[in-house]
């Protein structure tokens, strides 16, 4: 904690009618809130992130110098463009799965207390040193309109095209030309190998039904014939059309 910022919690302690000693800086608890968010890949990262739902972070309160001070924490998460927190939360440390799109700032109101001396970190310490964030993007989601499960590591599984984001809500059906569902699937991420029951299905136009939810609110239903071609080849290119 730097010394102005010290200062400020002390002088508005002392306005407040709160009698406080005179102390060395380091006597003073002090925090050093951090975010911790898991990507898609599974990967860490500590700064502001942007990124597609769902997302999760963990958040710490990193106290140090507590001593005799019993600790009180808020953790305070609102959406831009909102007054009020759409979330609030009364531990140490905590940890939230992000699914509503738009920039989300997270603060952390912590007040230390030993009999008449009272340390706050409330607006005055985030006006200095800025919130933490964590931006969602809008939501994205589109069904390419052929496969070729041949086995040859291209185009061998139908699923969401490659950029998909933000979708916190899948599900998707596979029908034959008599309109019997074959296969389903709720992640975007996996999809159908062109089998029924363990078999391979023949060559032919199939169709697919995709209803989804974006963290942006907006809803998907997505109907489209699938062409499952198994003679196509690496140089050939499908999937990407409409």
């Amino acid at each position: 904690m730097t010394s102005r910022l010290l200062s400020i919690f002390i002088t508005s302690i002392i306005l407040a009618g709160v009698s406080v000693k005179t102390k060395a800086q380091n006597e003073y608890p002090t925090i050093n809130p951090t975010a911790i968010y898991i990507t898609d890949e599974g990967e860490e990262e500590n700064e502001a992130i942007s990124a597609s739902a769902p997302l999760t972070g963990r958040f710490l309160a990193n106290p140090e110098n507590i001593g005799a001070y019993s600790p009180y924490y808020e953790w305070r998460f609102t959406l831009e463009g909102e007054n009020e927190p759409y979330l609030t939360r009364y531990e140490e440390n905590t940890e939230y799965t992000f699914t509503t799109a738009g920039s989300h700032s997270i603060v952390l109101y912590a007040t230390f207390v030993n009999g008449n001396d009272t340390i706050a970190y409330t607006q005055e310490y985030w006006d200095e040193v800025g919130p933490l964030r964590a931006t969602i993007s809008e939501s994205k989601l589109e069904m390419p309109n052929a496969f070729s499960p041949n086995g040859d590591g291209i185009n061998d599984i139908y699923k969401a095209k490659e950029g998909y984001q933000s979708i916190v809500k899948f599900e998707a059906y596979i029908f034959n030309r008599w309109g019997q569902k074959i296969f389903e699937w709720n992640d975007p991420a996996q999809g159908w190998d062109g089998t029924h029951k363990g078999k391979d299905v023949k060559d032919g136009v199939y169709f697919v039904l995709v209803k989804a939810k974006g963290a942006d609110g907006r809803t998907f239903t997505i109907k489209r014939d699938v062409n499952l071609l198994r003679g196509y080849t690496e140089s050939s290119t499908i999937g990407g059309g409409e």
